[in-house]
């Protein structure tokens, strides 16, 4: 064990052993508030005194042994440290008969480690609390009260001279909407915590009207003499929203990057439907298409909470739901949405096999991607038309009138149009190999045979 690790031990030890050392005398109705601050503060005890006027404070000898007994505060930066000397002794413990309050103490037991705490007359930071007002200059971002009472910091030193405050927790109670990272707002009641008034109180504005609630301080409520003011309402002026984006994935084998891995947008057309969730004091709306980040160049807008869009030509589009209040002082944006729409490709294979194994090249079908326009017919070798489709997701499975054609040599003709204005027309022929001997629905009728040997 190292020697840091025994030293943190022995401070613990130490503030164990001495935690129940301390005692009050005339304390009256109002016992006192025990506080246990950090460990780096160096303190041990904060302890709390409804009044300190008649309060004496005592410390019970562990050693048998009178305690020097030392106050202590900083002044102008420095610590100053004055010794007690009014400490009377009775054979068990030492006894001060008044104690100095808002002081820290320092209480040691012959070569013992010293008892560091600090007493704070709440008398000297009575919490009053008679009404509040809220100041709506800035109704947006921030809303600020004004108190009528007070309830100043109570504040106190760590035995390096560190300031600090000593946490009152007055609450601010009231209600707002949160949203739940999927489609819908939620209202929640929020208790905000303040260690003290004389800064104020501050708040984000909350989404929804709501009441308003100050209680406290934890002090007085342990003693059960806390206070609180109600009833204070508020009309909502701040917007919030949430949006959302779904893109209809196609289960289309032979089209290249349907959907982008790291984002939206992909091979066109790319379907997109937007959402977005306003809050409670919204009333203008409005989703933005750019060709920029920025959105200095707005192509489209919606006045609209949901928008239903098929992006059919290539390139980068970003999409983003913002939302005002009646008059337009306030006002929110949704996230930024970016489709990547890609260039359009085409690829026709000249080779397959209907009839052989399901899923092994058992299908004709074109590679392609971004592609808005599609038309594709096959002929026999005597141009009759076998098949016809217009969906690029689609194919031909090698039937005709219900049974396999014969293998041979196949025509097709394709159009196209791409998302980036690529005009396609491909002509080929297609291979159809021979069947696997005994394949089911072979014929020896099909389009195979000679002109006019059947309906086409």
């Amino acid at each position: 064990m190292n020697k840091r690790m025994i030293s943190l031990m022995a401070v613990a030890l130490a503030l164990l052993s001495a935690s129940g050392q301390v005692e009050f005398t005339g304390v009256g109705d109002h016992h006192v508030i025990e506080v246990t601050p950090e460990m780096s503060t160096g303190l041990h005890k904060i302890y709390v005194v409804y009044d300190t006027d008649g309060v004496g404070m005592v410390f019970n000898s562990s050693t048998g042994e009178p305690a020097k007994w030392e106050s202590y505060y900083y002044q102008n930066g420095n610590l100053v440290m004055e010794p007690i000397t009014d400490v009377r002794w009775n054979g068990m413990a030492t006894k001060l008969d008044q104690v100095i309050p808002n002081m820290g103490y320092k209480i040691q037991e012959g070569t013992s480690h010293p008892f560091y705490c600090w007493v704070v007359n709440y008398a000297d930071y009575m919490l009053e609390l008679n009404d509040m007002f809220i100041n709506n200059e800035s109704p947006c971002n921030l809303l600020t009260f004004n108190i009528d009472g007070h309830g100043d910091a109570i504040r106190y030193y760590s035995t390096d001279g560190l300031p600090l405050v000593l946490d009152r927790e007055i609450k601010l109670t009231y209600n707002t909407l949160e949203w739940d990272d999927s489609t819908h707002w939620q209202e929640q009641e929020i208790v905000e915590s303040f260690a003290a008034l004389d800064q104020g109180i501050e708040i984000l504005p909350p989404y929804c009207n709501t009441a308003f609630k100050l209680t406290g301080d934890r002090f007085l409520e342990e003693w059960g003499e806390g206070q609180g003011i109600e009833g204070l309402y508020y009309y909502t002026q701040a917007v919030g929203c949430g949006s959302s984006a779904v893109q209809e994935v196609r289960d289309n084998s032979n089209e290249k990057e349907k959907t982008l891995n790291t984002g939206l947008g992909g091979s066109a057309p790319v379907h997109i439907v937007f959402t977005g969730y306003p809050t409670d004091a919204v009333v203008y709306r409005v989703w933005e298409m750019a060709t920029d980040q920025d959105f200095e160049n707005v192509i489209l807008q919606w006045n609209q909470d949901e928008v239903d869009y098929t992006f059919n030509e290539w390139g980068t589009y970003y999409m983003r739901y913002m939302v005002a209040n009646a008059d337009g002082s306030c006002e929110a944006y949704g996230d930024t949405y970016t489709i990547s729409v890609k260039e359009s490709q085409l690829e026709c294979p000249n080779v397959f096999s209907p009839g052989s194994t399901p899923g092994v090249n058992d299908v004709w079908k074109v590679t392609y991607k971004s592609l808005v326009e599609f038309h594709c017919w096959i002929f026999n070798r005597w141009g009759n038309l076998v098949y016809e489709y217009t969906d690029p997701g689609g194919g031909w499975d090698g039937y005709y009138h219900g049974k396999l054609v014969d293998t041979g040599v196949y025509y097709y003709v394709v159009t196209a149009l791409g998302s980036d204005g690529e005009k396609y027309k491909r002509r080929g022929d297609i291979t159809i190999m021979r069947y696997k001997k005994g394949a089911a629905g072979t014929s020896g009728d099909g389009t195979g045979g000679e002109p006019g040997g059947g309906e086409y």
